[in-house]
């Protein structure tokens, strides 16, 4: 339930109105002139036409200039040529941008479906809520969400790419139209922001995001939440190396989860249902227990009492998902996680994915769980959670 596209360079060309052709998100080449990746922060700087630098395709929005990195799509690297560098679309797997490429890799990973999270936007679209012009912002979502359902999901995916679309984070009616926009043709996922304050948002603590809660409730739509997605990764310095941030991505998911089960939203929304992508599930058991002490002895005077009205342990098991693609930890303690919470991920084509081994090493990892139980993780969880045809395909998708 974690992969990840890289959107080719016509998604805004071809959908946003001529007269934000020249401004909405476009792809210029162009030399990288420096980038560093230190103490959980990414900063590349383009070179102007002429300078000395390897040459990049960078997407272009506003003041933004973001180049297309080796780490948006490694698979098929030996894992020490994987370095920061920035590369252009040629020098990547096709399968990253093109859906026949995609469901050929998809085919040699044993893959059946896969549900993608964005590039360029970022892992919630924080991109266009960055963005100054809220109205070039908006349509740039749209035409994201557009391309995802009806090219990136559309005839040629044959129902095997499950879409996953954005939202305009600085409002919750707008984001809640468009949540219920895509429903209407389908669309059972929504990404959205591990810890909105980092992104100078409302956290789920207030009612700010209810409007965008209650049409998730009422459409079925799942809220995504992929590591990263409050563009600030977890980590320890300024100067600590990306080893250490690498080491503990599932940080910000915990963090997340905690939030919602204290939050009282699942006792207002019932139907609500979240998932959190590449954050591994090994920490989960502990989270849980201490999460119950704490219900349980500090309710009282910790501000829970009166929204947070059974253990949230039940919560976790009714409205929560972890995702994981190589945790045998995790899969050990799987009495105490839960079997109908689980689902397995391959994060292609980004460096920690495990393609063209996932069912490998699920294999190795799983090699002690019942037959059906495997089943639930690799496929039966998924199919309930995002309503998939029982052939484990989109049921939305044109002609199935």
């Amino acid at each position: 339930m974690d992969d990840h596209t890289v959107e080719p360079p016509h998604v805004w060309r071809d959908r946003l109105p001529s007269k934000y052709r020249d401004s909405g998100p476009r792809i210029v080449r162009a030399p990288l002139k420096e980038m560093t990746f230190i103490g959980g922060k990414f900063a590349p700087k383009m070179g102007a036409p002429g300078d000395d630098g390897p040459l990049a395709d960078w997407w272009v929005y506003e003041e933004l200039h973001r180049p297309l990195t080796r780490l948006d799509t490694a698979v098929g690297y030996d894992r020490d040529e994987v370095k920061l560098e920035a590369i252009t679309y040629e020098q990547m797997r096709p399968g990253s941008f093109s859906v026949p490429d995609r469901l050929a890799d998809m085919d040699v990973n044993h893959v059946q479906s896969a549900l993608c999270f964005p590039t360029f936007p970022r892992f919630c679209g924080q991109t266009f809520t960055e963005a100054a012009d809220r109205e070039l912002g908006l349509l740039g979502v749209r035409a994201y969400n557009d391309w995802m359902v009806e090219e990136w999901c559309g005839p040629e995916a044959r129902g095997r790419l499950i879409p996953l679309i954005i939202i305009p984070l600085w409002d919750a009616e707008l984001a809640a139209a468009e949540v219920r926009r895509n429903a209407a043709r389908g669309v059972r996922a929504v990404c959205f922001s591990e810890i909105p304050p980092n992104l100078g948002l409302p956290s789920i603590h207030t009612d700010d995001w209810d409007p965008l809660l209650a049409a998730c409730d009422e459409t079925g739509t799942v809220v995504a939440m992929h590591i990263g997605s409050s563009s600030r990764m977890p980590s320890t310095s300024a100067d600590a190396p990306p080893a250490v941030g690498s080491t503990i991505t599932f940080a910000n998911c915990c963090f997340s989860m905690v939030d919602w089960l204290m939050s009282g939203k699942f006792e207002r929304f019932p139907n609500l249902k979240v998932m959190y992508a590449e954050g591994q599930i090994g920490w989960i058991p502990y989270i849980l227990e201490r999460a119950d002490v704490v219900w349980e002895e500090n309710r009282g005077w910790g501000g829970v009492a009166d929204k947070v009205l059974r253990p949230p342990s039940e919560l976790f098991a009714e409205h929560v998902y972890g995702c994981f693609f190589d945790d045998a930890f995790g899969l050990r303690n799987l009495d105490a996680i839960g079997v109908g919470n689980v689902l397995y991920e391959t994060d292609y084509p980004h460096s920690d994915s495990t393609w063209p081994k996932s069912r490998e090493v699920g294999e190795a990892q799983m090699g002690h769980l019942a037959p059906d139980v495997v089943d639930r993780i690799v496929r039966g969880n998924a199919i309930e959670l995002l309503g998939l045809t029982a052939d484990g395909l989109w049921a939305g998708a044109p002609g199935v």
